[in-house]
């Protein structure tokens, strides 16, 4: 069943992307001085007895930098349209100016159910210049400080009498989130759009015209996803504004956030710097990945796809677990396939190995390389056991952790991923000791170990 619908909406910088986040709980659109900062549709659940989705937009009217002017207005557009009750935002400070009642006129001409709420009250005096937006005749209006969250449970309680009765909906369980990361101009919107079907997010030839990280609901085979596009990441010390340091952010916070990361690259440009940190990036967190080439239609005849994928081997090594796949996002060409592939990672990220297929892993690993001696001494391997999954976490006993060096660890951690279910999938590795070492297991993971762990061990190891 799909949510019911809010939109809010009015002249750039009267702050409404501060009023979103305040309203949704948390930090989601980019909050910043700059006209213009907002341009696709940021959306969010809130909520309360009655859950409902809630939109951020581009200022209307806005003059957009980039000559993104068009596409921002379109966006707000579709807002509108798709919204069941529309928030219509202003500043006490300002006063009502005449772009105010022009919003007002088009809001009446909709028809839609409007709210409407006045930003910046944060005195007595700001308080009695709240009475003249009753000029707007769209009813009583809201006085907020959305900087100090005052009076959104009021705003909240607003939004919720104006919707229809009828439109009461729930929201669906999220079955996997999908982010999609690379450098400007990869093509992670043109992505976004063909999964989704619609214009969801601005596609444009200049670089850096995504600047928050969107959130973008669709179905496949009756299941609910979440793709969230990025903005496009590039060396730190080329970032100049405030707003692409944000973005920056943003897009490191969607690889925490998300169960499985595209990493886009194209075709036509070498594997870069940025690609590599980004890479690096979701090693270090564990997350399963699939190497996403685009505009593949460009490179026809000119390289084939074993060799670019061997290329990828040498440039990108720190995700040579991760699945290639080809792609031309803009035509849609293998765009399914590629959330199939997607699908399957997320299925090997909650798959749980039984302690004997993991002890018969790790003897086998073991048989075929075994550790060097350290200190005149040489480790020996108890039993394993699975004790968590997404990723994969792997807790190997044995007689002292000093012994295991970190080559030989990245080794286990290998044979453990190809030997066992996930083979494209990153494992988490964690050893204990006698000599009680916790080498980053914590006690929780070490007593679930213990508790699945054989109650017959072997002698000398394994």
């Amino acid at each position: 069943m799909a949510l019911p619908c809010a939109a809010i909406v009015g002249r750039p910088n009267v702050g409404k992307s501060t009023l979103f986040n305040a309203l949704v709980g948390r930090r989601v659109a980019i909050v910043e001085p700059t006209r213009g900062v907002t341009r696709d549709r940021v959306s969010a659940v809130v909520e309360r007895e009655t859950t409902f989705e809630l939109v951020d937009t581009g200022g209307m009217g806005v003059t957009d930098v980039d000559g993104l002017s068009a596409d921002v207005e379109r966006q707000i557009q579709i807002a509108l349209e798709q919204a069941d009750v529309v928030v219509l935002m202003a500043d006490v400070r300002d006063g009502m100016l005449p772009e105010d009642k022009a919003i007002a006129e088009r809001l009446r001409q909709m028809g839609k159910p409007v709210v409407v709420v006045v930003n910046k009250v944060e005195s007595p005096r700001d308080e009695s210049g709240v009475a003249e937006f009753f000029g707007l005749g769209l009813g009583e209006p809201v006085a907020v400080a959305a900087l100090h969250r005052k009076g959104c449970g009021e705003l909240l309680d607003r939004i919720e009498a104006a919707f229809p009765p009828d439109l009461i909906g729930h929201a669906e369980p999220v079955d996997m989130k999908l982010a999609i990361v690379g450098r400007r101009n990869v093509g992670k919107s043109t992505l976004v759009n063909s999964i989704a079907g619609e214009d969801r997010v601005i596609v444009s030839e200049v670089a850096g015209t995504t600047r928050d990280a969107v959130d973008v609901v669709f179905e496949k085979d009756g299941k609910t996803f979440v793709a969230i596009d990025t903005a496009g990441v590039r060396k730190r010390r080329k970032i100049s504004t405030s707003i692409e340091f944000y973005s920056f952010v943003r897009s490191q916070q969607s690889i925490t956030r998300a169960d499985v990361v595209l990493l886009m690259l194209d075709v036509t440009a070498d594997v870069a710097e940025m690609d590599k940190r980004l890479a690096s990036e979701i090693g270090e967190q564990l997350k399963p990945c699939v190497i996403v080439v685009n505009k593949w239609d460009l490179a026809k005849g000119k390289i084939t796809t074993g060799d670019y994928a061997d290329y990828l081997q040498e440039a990108l090594p720190v995700l040579s677990y991760a699945p290639v796949s080809f792609m031309t996002a803009k035509t849609g060409r293998r765009v399914m396939p590629t959330l199939e592939v997607a699908q399957q990672l997320f299925k090997q990220a909650h798959q749980r190995a039984t302690t004997a297929e993991v002890n018969r892993a790790l003897g086998e690993a073991v048989r075929r390389r075994s550790p060097r001696p350290r200190f005149g001494r040489i480790a020996k391997f108890l039993y394993g056991t699975q004790v968590g999954v997404a990723p994969p976490t792997i807790v190997i006993f044995c007689n002292d952790t000093d012994l295991v060096d970190a080559p030989y660890r990245r080794y286990l951690a290998n044979a453990m991923r190809q030997r066992l279910d996930f083979p494209e999938i990153p494992v988490r590795l964690y050893l204990r000791g006698r000599n009680r070492s916790d080498e980053g297991a914590d006690e929780a993971e070490a007593d679930g170990a213990r508790q699945q762990a054989p109650r017959r061990r072997r002698r000398g190891g394994i």
